[in-house]
């Protein structure tokens, strides 16, 4: 299929190229920016006047809720969700049911996934034989069946024998371990540590349970020489002490959602289980170090932490409440949010942490992929998304295209709509 896009300015944050031109795309790929040949015969032709032509979405954490949780999300309208929101390729953790430690399990869910020609989908395996810490799984073959790392998802590993273990063994072949640092007993609570969740009478979960677990990563790093990918950092503390083992020199990238950004313990307002989020929000100054860190870089990328949570879990007491929220079509819009405000990094930080920076923390597992995935450039993938940046929105549960209703972000004003969405140069969106 040919595809013209007309008269969009083509932004690339990798490269820094920003210009207002066409793009040409055949045979899945980008075949000219700007200089379109004349004899250049579209199928379709997008008219992107006035709007962004950017790379693809890459999202490092969508829970697709299947196999095992479908009353909460369906394959189908997750990735309509993300399509929606100008994701063109996701990564999946393994906390489905069954978890996925297993090759045939990795490769029915790739299966799937691919039959719908959606978003690319990424999926992490299991770090241990059914998240249980115990066992690790066949790397290996797991790698062999599509996965791009491995990770416990949001089950502490309590054994640092067997976390040092599977670094050890992953820094031999050079997988990548993501994890979202955690101590099992400091992190048991529902909400931030603070004044807030005393006058709630919430059980809290200090800064310490992320900074412990952050210092014995870090050790178990310089020993083992792993790679390591760091989930939703989520205060200042745990910012601190990621610049540090950065400027070490160890083998360190990070991420941080959209709730961590943008939100503190005190839109926990009246108990709205809205709110009820992993890692739990935290205080103005956490949230304050999270937008410095990811502007400066020493966190790498923005994720949606997409989390559907279905009706019956979320209308709950705040305590007994499922920990989740929908993210999906809310990325680009509150990362430009972050990125346009008085005083924030600008346009193509805020879209390079969507696009170029989590690429860049995939690195060799993406195989064929890696040299195209975030970024606009003549030769490949056509993995991209047309943006209105002038449309204004406000953000309507009930309007959302995932399964999953529950966001704090109900009401919020938001700039910048994506019109059309493209996968291998052919549509998967349009508004």
């Amino acid at each position: 299929m040919k595809v013209l896009i007309q008269g969009g300015r083509v932004i690339d944050p990798a490269t820094g190229f920003d210009q207002t031109c066409d793009v040409a795309l055949a045979a899945g790929r980008i075949i000219a920016i700007g200089h379109v040949a004349k004899d250049f015969t579209p199928n379709r032709t997008l008219n992107a006047t006035g709007c962004w032509v950017i790379p693809g979405l890459v999202d490092l954490a969508v829970r697709l809720r299947e196999p095992g949780h479908e009353h909460e999300g369906m394959l189908e309208s997750e990735m309509a969700a993300a399509v929606a929101g100008g994701v063109t390729s996701l990564v999946c953790p393994p906390d489905t049911d069954p978890v996925l430690d297993e090759p045939g399990l990795v490769e029915m869910l790739k299966f799937r996934a691919e039959k719908l020609h959606q978003a690319r989908v990424f999926p992490l395996g299991a770090l241990t034989r059914n998240l249980q810490g115990d066992t690790l799984t066949e790397m290996g073959e797991l790698t062999e069946a599509g996965c791009v790392g491995f990770s416990h998802a949001e089950v502490p590993l309590a054994n640092t024998q067997v976390l040092q273990r599977a670094l050890q063994y992953a820094s031999t072949f050079g997988y990548s371990v993501w994890l979202r640092p955690q101590e099992l007993h400091l992190g048991k609570g529902v909400a931030a540590s603070g004044p807030l969740a005393t006058r709630l009478g919430l059980s809290g979960v200090p800064v310490a349970a992320e900074t412990i677990a952050l210092h014995t990563i870090f050790e178990l790093m310089r020993s083992t020489g792993a790679r390591v990918h760091l989930c939703r950092i989520s205060s200042a503390a745990g910012v601190a002490l990621v610049r540090q083992a950065k400027q070490e020199g160890l083998k360190l990238t990070c991420d941080v959602s959209i709730n961590s950004l943008h939100l503190t313990d005190t839109d926990i307002g009246y108990f709205d289980s809205r709110a009820r989020l992993n890692p739990p929000l935290r205080q103005q100054r956490d949230r304050d170090a999270l937008q410095a860190a990811l502007a400066d870089g020493t966190v790498d990328a923005l994720v949606s932490d997409h989390t559907p949570v279905d009706e019956d879990a979320k209308t709950l007491p705040f305590a007994e409440a499922e920990p989740g929220a929908t993210g999906l079509e809310l990325l680009l819009g509150l990362a430009l949010k972050w990125g346009l405000a008085e005083g924030g990094p600008g346009l193509h930080r805020a879209l390079a942490v969507l696009t170029a920076a989590p690429a860049a923390v995939l690195g060799d597992a993406l195989g064929t992929l890696q040299a195209s995935t975030g970024r606009l450039v003549e030769g490949g993938l056509a993995d991209l998304c047309i943006v209105d940046p002038h449309t204004e929105w406000t953000v309507n549960a009930s309007a959302l295209r995932s399964q999953g209703k529950h966001t704090p972000f109900t009401g919020y004003p938001l700039r910048g709509r994506v019109r059309h969405t493209l996968v291998g140069g052919h549509p998967a969106f349009g508004a």
